[in-house]
């Protein structure tokens, strides 16, 4: 089968292969033909080396597809269902689970380090354990969480990370309140997710935070109230809050100078939300008075902060509902074959979500 293989951590372009075979089919187990699968920047990341994976392998965590084959033991689905495949499955017994933490389980992590497909050359491995680049792909069954018949795949493929993660980051995590102010640092696909969610919550003001014009405009469309260049924000904290700060502040690019510069623009006692991945010896820098003194919370939002698979039917109620936009987030729909430009696309903010139809 076809599939885009990252043969070395920092290389920024993907070959496309069609002698790849999935490989680990077996009890507790399912095969998933992918039919799209959303570019995620977290698979940039994983690519340039910033998150951890092991190479090579076929990046790609945000899909949905069919059923095609259930091992021995799997009862949660059969051949013909329709899924979203969940980079991050909750087993149920851990701590974390049965604390109701379910975001935090470490059960998915387990098989990172397994391959998920094979070639003549030797063995490929999947981002985070899947790797939805490809035509076909192998994973346990918790991995499969079944999708009604009339969400589409391209809609399903963004509720499986993007969406969640930045929805969930404003319901779950911050839990903002109606009538609050909230800026949004970085506005891909996740940080639009975030906008819609400080909407839903009643937030009176969104202020969306990038240096791309395109993404700043169209985060308007979503639902933010003013839309800024990082040089601007200076001026709108003092003139939109007096100097204070913003009550909520979410980080969507996991680097620690915009984690710093949203601490800067949260208020005394106001919550800063860090929802982008970023990498392990990159610090955040706060000194011990500040920390004490201003009393700002810092929440850190793990896949959305709740559990998975309530939020994603949550999310499906309010697409149905018209409360929530996601098909205006995919801005680009390409196939498997352009996997490059479309990567191209999301270095430079071209895109807020691409679709890749496979």
């Amino acid at each position: 089968m076809r599939a885009a293989v990252l043969h070395e951590i920092g290389q920024d372009k993907l070959e496309i292969f069609d002698d790849v075979e999935a490989a680990g089919f077996g009890p507790g187990r399912v095969r998933v033909r992918v039919r799209a699968t959303g570019l995620c920047h977290s698979d940039l990341s994983a690519m340039a080396g910033v998150l951890p994976q092991p190479a090579p392998f076929v990046p790609g965590h945000e899909g949905a597809g069919e059923i095609l084959e259930v091992g021995e033991g799997v009862t949660n689905v059969k051949p013909g269902d329709r899924v979203v495949v969940c980079w991050l499955p909750a087993c149920g017994a851990c701590p974390a689970c049965k604390r109701g933490q379910t975001e935090l389980c470490l059960a998915g992590f387990m098989n990172a380090g397994t391959p998920n497909f094979k070639r003549p050359g030797g063995d490929v491995f999947g981002m985070a354990g899947t790797g939805t680049f490809t035509e076909e792909v192998v994973v346990d069954a918790g991995c499969a969480v079944p999708i009604p018949d009339d969400v589409p795949f391209d809609i399903a493929a963004l509720i499986g990370c993007g969406v969640t993660t930045g929805l969930g980051a404003a319901l779950n995590t911050a839990d903002v309140e109606a009538g609050s102010s909230v800026a949004v640092i970085g506005c891909g696909g996740v940080g639009i997710s975030a906008i819609q969610g400080a909407r839903l919550k009643g937030a009176a003001e969104i202020v969306a935070v990038d240096p791309v014009l395109s993404r700043r405009e169209a985060a308007l469309k979503f639902g933010a109230t003013k839309a800024l260049s990082p040089d601007e924000l200076p001026d709108a904290k003092q003139a939109m809050t007096g100097g204070e700060g913003f009550d909520y502040v979410f980080e969507v690019v996991g680097r620690s100078a915009t984690a710093r510069t949203a601490y800067e623009n949260t208020r005394r006692g106001g919550t800063l939300v860090v929802v982008g991945a970023g990498a392990m010896d990159d610090f955040l820098q706060l000194n011990m008075f500040e920390l004490f003194f201003d009393e700002k919370r810092i929440l850190p939002s793990m896949y959305g902060g709740g559990d998975v698979l309530r939020s994603y039917e949550r999310t499906i109620a309010l697409w149905r509902a018209g409360r929530i936009d996601l098909e205006g987030l995919i801005t680009h729909r390409v196939p498997l074959s352009e996997i490059n430009e479309a990567l191209d696309q999301m270095r430079t903010g071209v895109a807020l979500r691409t679709c890749i139809e496979i």
